[in-house]
């Protein structure tokens, strides 16, 4: 077996070594920071704001960012990640990878779920059959799929039994995972939160209500204290986590606040330690509050996607009028005028920022505004729509000031250039999913942070097969391509080829490439800007004195 264990190895005797030191130094000094020196605040707690309520924080059923940014807090996988991104060691010290690069093998350290048992290879067996079995519906399914674990794909479909997925625990600090065929990037998929472990005897014993405060029982640096849905949650500090000598924040609490205007006032208040900055005041937030504004790239696209199923409108069928409707929106207004916050126009699906990834040049980015507005008209007259007989159709996005911005302006657009008629509507975020899964839309907003640091986990969602493929766009060399990426040593070839076909076919508009534009308070430190993924865990901020 090939040893990766070496990186790991270091990265887990530096992160002991920390431990021991943060525990040694917090308790001499209890104002300094064990490492950095600097004084730290007396009240270590955190508050940021919630564009809406969280559905849920299932590990297995969790699906949204922020609702990810909580599930990390409360549990914790095989691998975490550091402020640059890289992988790092979680419940997992290390792992090996046989020769064939298809068996992986975690070796786990011992640790305790919050309420003393002890974490245990059979809690991630149990956790991984959980997410692929079609009883728990869970949205992620489609995910473990891409992971190409053995059997997962026949699983999923309901053909075999979740106990013949390929994974296994081979002794209670041993746990074991077999693919079909070789993936490059594996290891980072596991860092997503679907892949973290869930105790099993709390699952059965309550149900649907396990992650209640009440009942919860998790593995992470955090434990959930107070949740009601549209308002707030708090987690605090877990005693029993196995890091928890190495963590200084002590409370961390998520306000739902739907007006993001309102969310900055309530910054600038001092109630909040952290919110977005609404859409075009970047400019003006940097220029009074220089050290607490902060642009940064994203690893985000921001797109509108067309129901091309069977419940779609008839119009969508035709790529002309998809080609006309994204040639004629000009994306630099919008992120010059309207965003303001350093996000990049799109013309390609996958981000700029995404490791290894090669933008391929496709024909309308090179084309002036005007061109391509003069194409739009060409091409929307040439599938029959005029003056006699408008373009007309629903337009939805999730409720949110800076979408409801950025419709405006694309609908105007269209509205002047083309004459189309967008009827424009918002749906709170949980019925907006809902809406998305069902078709029962014709066109609407998305946006897809990448789950991991490579181009095919944005390509991979316009497959066939994919869970989050909402406009069900079906496109045979696209399935193919993307199939062959993951054991090709050449990946980019086909993700160019892919990006193209798109290109050809419009299934969606990109709009822009997200960048990170927050407010951060000057006193709270460890925001990691330089890791594109913002894979956040609260036990390695902290905050300052003032």
């Amino acid at each position: 077996m090939i040893d990766n264990k070496n990186n790991f190895k270091k990265v887990a005797m530096a992160t002991a070594i920390a431990a021991v030191t943060a525990f040694t130094s917090m308790s001499a000094f209890s104002a300094a920071h064990p490492v950095t020196g600097e004084e730290l605040a007396t009240d270590q707690s955190y508050t940021y704001r919630l564009l809406d309520g969280i559905p849920t924080i299932d590990p297995q059923l969790v699906e949204g960012v922020e609702s990810s940014v909580v599930v990390r807090d409360l549990f914790e996988g095989l691998l975490n990640q550091d402020d640059l991104g890289n992988n790092v060691p979680g419940v997992a010290k290390s792992f090996d990878l046989s020769e064939d690069k298809k068996t992986y093998t975690f070796h786990l350290r011992k640790s305790n779920w919050s309420n003393g048992d002890p974490v245990t290879a059979n809690d991630f067996v149990y956790a991984w059959r959980r997410a692929v079995d079609p009883k728990t519906a869970s949205p992620y399914s489609w995910y473990m799929e891409m992971m190409a674990i053995k059997n997962g794909a026949a699983v999923i479909k309901d053909k075999m039994d979740p106990k013949e997925l390929g994974v296994k625990a081979i002794d209670d600090y041993t746990f074991e995972v077999t693919l079909e065929a070789p993936l490059p990037y594996f290891p980072g998929m596991v860092t997503h939160t679907t892949t973290f472990p869930s105790h099993q005897a709390t699952v059965e014993k309550f149900g649907k209500d396990w992650t209640r405060p009440e009942n919860i029982v998790g593995n992470g640096a955090y434990t959930l204290t107070s949740w009601t849905l549209k308002e707030k949650n708090v987690r605090e500090r877990n005693a029993k986590y196995w890091d928890n000598a190495n963590t200084i924040l002590d409370k961390v609490t998520a306000l739902v606040i739907n007006d993001e205007n309102q969310a900055l006032i309530r910054f600038k208040a001092g109630d909040l330690d952290k919110t977005e900055i609404p859409a075009g005041q970047y400019p003006s937030m940097k220029k009074s509050n220089p050290s607490e504004a902060y642009s940064f790239p994203r690893l985000c696209n921001y797109y509108y996607t067309f129901n091309l199923s069977d419940s779609g409108p008839e119009a969508f069928k035709d790529v002309r009028v998809r080609k006309a409707l994204s040639y004629a929106l000009d994306r630099n207004v919008i992120v010059n005028n309207v965003t303001k916050g350093g996000q990049k126009p799109a013309y390609t699906f996958t981000p700029a920022a995404t490791a290894s990834f090669e933008v391929p040049a496709v024909d309308y980015a090179s084309w002036t505004q005007k061109d391509r507005d003069a194409k739009a008209k060409e091409l929307l007259a040439a599938a029959g729509y005029n003056k006699e007989n408008p373009l007309k159709f629903d337009m939805i996005y999730n409720t949110d000031e800076a979408h409801k911005k950025i419709a405006t302006v694309i609908s105007q657009m269209w509205k002047q250039k083309l004459g189309v008629n967008a009827v424009l509507a918002n749906q709170e975020w949980k019925t907006f999913l809902d809406t998305r899964k069902k078709q029962a839309f014709q066109l609407a907003r998305g946006a897809w942070c990448g789950d991991y640091n490579e181009a095919s986990t944005f390509l991979d969602l316009v497959t066939t097969q994919a869970g989050y493929n909402h406009g069900k766009w079906v496109n045979k060399e696209v399935d193919q391509l993307m199939a062959e990426a993951k054991t090709s040593a050449t990946p980019n070839v086909n993700y160019t080829r892919v990006e193209q076909i798109m290109a050809e076919e419009m299934p969606v508009i990109p709009v822009y490439h997200y960048a990170g534009v927050y407010m951060i308070k000057d006193t709270l430190k460890g925001w990691p800007v330089k890791n594109v993924q913002q894979t956040i865990y609260s036990r390695t901020f902290y905050k300052t004195a003032k």
